[in-house]
């Protein structure tokens, strides 16, 4: 499974030649692909946070106290919304947030070039997940819930960062022409 693996995202590179072109290639798409990962973590915190008060291992969460925006954990995240999915939804973001982070990390710096299929793979998990938390933040917690939740909102903005992130490498993939000239930096 290991070698399918390595060679769908990689090709032929080495597991050594692998890690010297993630950890060390500075062009700006390998930047981004690292800022996805950390801001994937900062929702997998966030999300983290939220999925022990839906699994009952607290039972209420720290969150500012203003008039406005009225803030209320423990209303949005115990709603039949945050539920209808068979499942806290704080769990299913958990998993989410770790396919980005796969997605991400997979592949040499110019997978652009040569593993197409990873930059569209990134976009086709980010998109989705922005949508939904644009739902969730313009629609479920203002209209529906009435009420906002500070984790979620810091959730829904990494899934907005995560598309935005992505977005630079996928249109190297559909539009090379308008790609910045090798070893441009950002």
């Amino acid at each position: 499974m290991r070698q399918i693996v390595m060679r769908a995202t990689s090709g032929k590179l080495d597991p050594h030649e692998l890690e010297e072109s993630i950890r060390h290639d500075d062009r700006p798409e390998m930047r981004y692909r690292r800022a996805i990962v950390a801001v994937s973590l900062i929702g997998m915190a966030s999300m983290g946070i939220v999925s022990l008060l839906q699994m009952g291992i607290v039972r209420k969460l720290p969150e500012p106290h203003t008039k406005w925006p009225k803030f209320d954990t423990v209303k949005v995240n115990t709603s039949k919304e945050a539920y209808s999915y068979g499942m806290p939804d704080g769990s299913l973001v958990l998993v989410t947030h770790a396919m980005n982070i796969a997605i991400a990390a997979a592949g040499p710096a110019d997978r652009y070039e040569k593993r197409k299929w990873l930059p569209l793979a990134a976009i086709a998990s980010a998109l989705p997940q922005a949508l939904m938390a644009a739902k969730y933040l313009f629609y479920q917690m203002p209209k529906v819930d009435k009420a906002w939740c500070p984790y979620c909102v810091v959730d829904a903005l990494t899934h907005f960062a995560t598309l935005g992130l992505a977005l630079p490498e996928a249109l190297r993939v559909v539009r090379p022409e308008t790609a910045a000239p090798a070893g441009a930096t950002g």
